[in-house]
């Protein structure tokens, strides 16, 4: 009776940090920027005429891709733009990774890479990250059909330094390699400076972190003109109008205020260095941040209780209960406020 069934394909889905949908909470599970995006965005939104939402958007993102090449000092046609980082690294799942040999990508590392390669069907390696939860590059030194890393690291917040990363794209010269550098103005070094240099290498961004916009969905991926073009044809074989004219402006409004930016990303770093000594203080074991989130081990306390605990006091970190990290929480960095009254509670609940 339900032989349509057997016709899915069944897949095990990411699973996103909780969106609570009540009022009044201290919201730090999901890597969000606590502060609003540049003001020339506001202006932009403001000055959008509506008429522009009955027509399809530009399919070739022309303003916000010429936008973000000035921004970076590179040719327009080195850059690919998408629905978020997500998206981008989607697309370049279903272009670059379509050989026999597995890709690679650590066992501790953004949970959607298995998510994709199991619903594109590419096999897959995973790479053990060290005791300390660190990346031995000499362990990506092996036949395969593709390699990707965060950088930083998420959710242990550890960047891998630019040398390490070099090496691993320059000794892998027949698989893509792609960097996912979602944090990376935290802390850590861009391997941007790289792509000029190595043909096999595309490093993606976004703007759901420093730039404050992760409702508006913009991400984007820089490499060399034939690694783009090859993302274009897979784009536009199956959705050519994916940012709407209004992400478009915003984006462009958002990238055009250089010292809006560095001034929100510069707080949030102070605000992450603060209270990862005030956690310290509390006996928390808490890894050297590249990133706009803590990673941490509760001291007294199993994670998941006061994971728990804190949730029921409308206070709300990141547990994962996997091995190796199922004593840990990712707390996001949010306003000093927010981080005060996690510390406070944390305070209490512990005695």
């Amino acid at each position: 009776m339900n032989c349509w069934k057997d016709n899915v394909k069944k897949v095990v889905p990411y699973t996103p940090g909780e969106q609570p949908q009540i009022k009044n909470v201290v919201k730090i599970n999901t890597n969000e920027n606590p502060y609003p995006p540049s003001p020339k965005v506001y202006e932009a939104m403001k000055n959008f005429d509506a008429d522009n939402l009955k027509k399809y958007p530009d399919p070739l993102i022309g303003k916000l891709i010429e936008a973000i090449a000035e921004y970076h000092n590179i040719d327009k046609d080195m850059v690919f733009a998408g629905v978020g980082s997500d998206d981008v690294i989607g697309m370049a799942f279903l272009t670059f990774f379509n050989g026999d040999k597995p890709i690679l990508f650590p066992d501790i590392t953004y949970s959607f890479y298995d998510v994709w390669a199991d619903l594109f069907g590419i096999k897959y390696e995973q790479i053990p990250l060290l005791e300390d939860f660190t990346i031995r590059k000499e362990d990506y030194i092996r036949e395969n059909g593709g390699i990707i890393i965060a950088n930083p690291n998420a959710p242990t917040s550890i960047a891998l330094d630019i040398d390490d990363i070099e090496y691993i794209i320059k000794n892998n010269p027949s698989s893509v390699v792609i960097i996912d550098e979602a944090y990376i103005d935290f802390g850590g070094v861009s391997a941007l400076g790289l792509v000029n240099k190595y043909d096999n290498l595309l490093v993606v961004r976004t703007f759901s972190k420093s730039r404050s916009m992760a409702g508006a969905r913009i991400g984007y991926a820089v490499g060399c003109k034939d690694i783009i073009k090859y993302l274009n044809d897979v784009k536009y074989s199956y959705n050519s109008y994916t940012l709407s004219n209004l992400t478009i402006d915003l984006g462009v409004a958002s990238i055009k205020d250089d010292e809006y930016f560095r001034n929100i990303v510069n707080k949030i770093i102070e605000t992450r260095e603060k209270y990862s000594a005030e956690l310290k203080k509390l006996g928390f074991t808490v890894l050297d941040s590249s990133s706009n989130f803590l990673f941490a081990k509760p001291s007294g306390i199993n994670a998941y209780d006061l994971f728990e605990e804190l949730k029921r006091r409308n206070i709300f970190v990141r547990y994962f209960n996997k091995q190796r990290i199922n004593e840990y929480l990712r707390i996001s960095v949010g306003t000093d406020k927010e981080m005060q009254i996690l510390i406070d509670n944390i305070k209490d609940i512990i005695g």
